[in-house]
């Protein structure tokens, strides 16, 4: 297994997003993933927000080894010919190690301060499949001509070609969202633990096949909160504040959350790697600041035993 830290760009700064990621990197972590909003989703909407792409650009350039990303990008938040662009010269920056999470966008309220158009959920479903065609083809081929439902391009170029660039979508509806990952993803994510993966790998598998494509050329990823204690009503309090704060993103927040003892959080975590997760994002949403002493207990006593 491998394992990521996902950082808010909520109510932080710049220089501790720094010293998180280069910490992460130095401590033993394969990927650091920011997020990708331009306001806290509060009744206020009232906070610091760093902006994600700006923000990679930056982590680029100070890290040497780690993989960097977003977690995850909303697609109605810039045309995908202009996120081509912009993840190509990160990847190109970063000598190749970028992921480029995406999805169909969520946060109604900042669509609507910002003057986005949100529309409906399918609409939205529609818009991130033609975007991700849209991605992929800027990404490898020299002119892209396309004609879909909501975006046209015309013999558009795309140069310099980034490296290595990987495409994870976020997600988890059953229906149309895993289809999507099924046609175009090289890493899927999603919030759950390993009941939601299990269920929710099976009928990626199914879609997969009707789309004639090797569900183990997808990497499988998930974000869980972590919580290092002995009392079971932390680890009840904990539970209820993903609920809270994840609701209409998780089937089941409560089975996102890692609480318990080294061996309990030991027993999920091989729980995930048996319904075929295959990367393991820690959110620093729930952690206490600085979040890096409880990250360091996780690589040192939690996550060799999956690792050769």
């Amino acid at each position: 297994m491998r394992f990521g830290v996902f950082a808010t760009l909520n109510g932080t700064t710049w220089s501790a997003i720094a010293a998180l990621c280069q910490h992460a990197e130095a401590t033993g972590w394969d990927v650091a993933s920011v997020a990708d909003h331009f306001m806290p989703n509060t009744p206020d909407r009232v906070g610091d927000t760093l902006e994600c792409w700006t923000t990679l650009s930056g982590l680029a350039m100070l890290t040497r080894r780690i993989r960097i990303g977003s977690m995850v990008s909303g697609n109605t938040y810039r045309h995908p010919a202009i996120l081509a662009k912009m993840a190509a010269n990160v990847d190109i920056m970063s000598g190749g190690r970028l992921i480029c999470g995406i999805g169909a966008g969520w946060q109604e309220n900042e669509h609507a301060a910002y003057g986005l158009p949100f529309s409906t959920r399918a609409e939205r479903l529609e818009r991130l499949d033609e975007a991700c065609q849209i991605l992929k083809l800027l990404w490898t081929q020299p002119k892209t001509s396309f004609e879909g439902r909501y975006y046209r391009l015309a013999a558009a170029p795309l140069s310099p070609k980034p490296l290595h660039p990987e495409l994870m979508i976020g997600g988890g509806g059953e229906k149309l969202t895993l289809r999507i990952v099924a046609r175009h993803a090289d890493l899927w994510n999603v919030w759950g633990g390993p009941a939601v993966l299990a269920r929710k790998g099976k009928i990626l598998e199914e879609h997969c096949a009707t789309v004639g494509r090797d569900p183990k050329a997808i990497t499988r990823s998930t974000n869980m909160a972590l919580l290092f204690t002995d009392s079971k009503a932390e680890a009840a309090e904990l539970a209820q504040t993903v609920a809270r704060r994840l609701a209409g993103h998780a089937q089941d927040p409560r089975d996102t959350v890692l609480a318990g003892s080294v061996g309990e959080i030991t027993d999920t975590v091989g729980r995930l790697r048996e319904a075929g997760v295959e990367l393991l994002f820690i959110s620093t949403i729930f952690l206490p600041k600085p979040p890096e002493p409880v990250l360091d207990r996780f690589i040192n006593e939690v996550a060799p035993a999956f690792r050769p």
